[in-house]
């Protein structure tokens, strides 16, 4: 379900609700968990709903937390942004279009069975095969595996596929003759936990230590995960001890439970970039599929006011197309406030105030402060003459046929993009190295297809030399601004809160942490 709404709010009124969040919230009256965890439990209360557990539709952090504790990749991204091996041992380039891995010695899954080269092909198989696939965008080629004996194998491709080992790190391996071009419900995998109990309407899954577990066994015996939507909900559920953990938490959340005796608060530097993502889906004589109008209408946004005083500070207007902190980011400009100065270029690109009619929408959750923002936003585009519709979709709903261009019409998205990498390079394939053919199956970003950023991203994937490399990642990214993709973006600092009882979480930029590693104070 989704609701449509074109309110009129002061800007101050629009900041005020900052505090009052949960108030616009579809699901405002969802309760939070009740009664405490055990001494052996640790419960997680999650903003979005974690509908199943593989990632080959949808990814998002906190759920890449619960998803790798139960399946796992070859390698996994580190708190560095670079490889780190899980279930390979040896993972190198040795020729220029071949990786050769090595499992590790007794990796199993959690009926006992091996791990095998067939596995990695299969989820390879089916990681390509899903219609709509999040991951299908970073793949320049999907690599074939060849198997060299029962614990070594090759990836080969066409082309060098210099940061595949960056790659496989999202892909998560299953039984091959339980796998399917599709999110796994259910199902066994290799990971320190195993799933016990699960609901998938409710957002709510069971997890216990797997005994059979080939690595150290986990520090806590049993992890309960929640979906809880309405922010203050999982902060008084917190505070009151019901859950230990909680993410993606505003700063008027971050506030309250700021020097609690017993609440710490984790933040570190994030990967991910937040955007008000323009629809490149727009026929030819649209005024958004025209770049002047695009920039144009980035000089209404107040992004120092939507950093200062509806974000507090908790997150950084965007100097690039991807976050800083991803290895190759570079700066490519800023958003300016010049109102005077949109109107100016809107009159000049032929659009008289009310000509342009916007329709924003976003799915609750997206980032923090979301309504609020968007209100705020919905107000600054109204002083320039350009009157805008805002439409809110309840987690798990239908957005993702709208981002497809397969539901209803709609302008600008309010999305978040995280890195599965760490790289620049592969992040910006993501987004935006999009071809017709890509377009076809809808595995485009809000279907950006420009052939110079794609030709550039396509010719920096397979460069072998690095400083070449990295010079092509540069050019793509100032070529993505020259497009203005964004009515704004910002990038987040990625927030937990948990009890002190639970200890050794060790929150990485990802926005994410190794289940298995934490453990409870008793």
């Amino acid at each position: 379900m989704t609701q449509s709404r074109s309110p009129a709010l002061s800007r101050r009124s629009a900041l005020r609700l900052g505090a009052g969040l949960c108030a616009f919230g579809p699901l405002a009256a969802c309760a939070g968990p009740t009664g405490s965890p055990g001494p052996d439990t640790m419960t997680l209360a999650l903003n979005r709903s974690l509908v199943s557990l593989d990632n080959k539709l949808n990814q998002f952090e906190a759920a890449v937390t619960v998803q790798r504790a139960v399946r796992q990749a070859l390698v996994r991204i580190g708190p560095d942004l670079t490889p780190q091996p899980v279930l390979a041992e040896r993972f190198e380039l040795t020729e220029p279009t071949a990786w050769t891995v090595r499992l590790r010695a007794g990796v199993r899954y959690s009926d006992g069975s091996p791990v095998t080269p067939q596995d990695v092909a299969k989820a390879l198989e089916m990681y390509q095969g899903v219609n709509g696939s999040f991951l299908a965008a970073f793949f320049p080629e999907w690599p074939t595996v060849v198997a060299l004996d029962d614990r070594t194998f090759q990836l080969r491709s066409r082309r060098p596929l210099p940061a595949l080992d960056y790659l496989m790190a999202n892909i998560l391996i299953t039984p091959s003759a339980a796998n399917r071009p599709e999110e796994l419900q259910s199902g066994i995998g290799s990971g320190p936990y195993v799933v016990t109990a699960s609901n998938r309407g409710t957002g709510d899954y069971s997890l216990t230590a797997n005994p059979r577990y080939w690595g150290p066994p986990p520090r806590v015996r049993n992890v309960e995960v929640r979906f809880v939507p309405e922010e203050s909900s999982r902060v008084v559920s917190l505070r009151s001890g019901e859950v230990d953990v909680i993410d993606t938490i505003s700063p008027d959340s971050a506030e309250q439970l700021t020097g609690l005796p017993e609440v710490g608060l984790d933040t570190v530097p994030g990967t991910r970039i937040n955007q008000l993502f323009y629809n490149f889906r727009k026929p030819q004589g649209h005024p958004l599929s025209d770049p002047r109008v695009r920039e144009a209408l980035t000089f209404a946004i107040d992004g120092r006011t939507l950093v200062e005083d509806v974000l507090v500070g908790s997150v950084e207007q965007a100097g690039g197309v991807v976050p800083a902190t991803l290895s190759g980011a570079v700066r490519t400009g800023d958003y300016t406030f010049d109102p005077r100065r949109a109107r100016q270029l809107l009159d000049a690109a032929g659009v008289r105030a009310g000509d342009l009619r916007l329709k924003i929408i976003w799915e609750s959750g997206e980032f923090p402060a979301d309504t609020t923002v968007m209100e705020a936003v919905l107000q600054m585009l109204g002083r320039v003459g350009v009157p805008v519709t805002l439409q809110q979709f309840e987690p798990g709903g239908d957005i993702s046929q709208w981002r497809q261009g397969r539901a209803g019409d709609w302008d600008v998205l309010g999305n978040g993009f995280t890195s599965p990498t760490g790289l620049a390079m592969i992040t910006l394939q993501g987004m935006y190295g999009g071809t017709p053919e890509k377009e076809k199956t809808r595995d485009t970003y809000q279907g950006y297809v420009v052939p110079e950023v794609a030709d550039l991203l396509d010719r920096a994937n397979a460069e072998i030399d690095a400083t070449a490399r990295q010079e092509l990642v540069a050019r793509a990214q100032h070529a993505v601004w020259n497009t203005w993709p964004c009515l704004w973006a910002f990038v987040p600092r990625a927030v937990l809160a948990r009890r002190r009882r639970v200890k050794d979480l060790a929150l990485e930029p990802t926005n994410s942490y190794e289940l298995a590693s934490t453990r409870l104070e008793r």
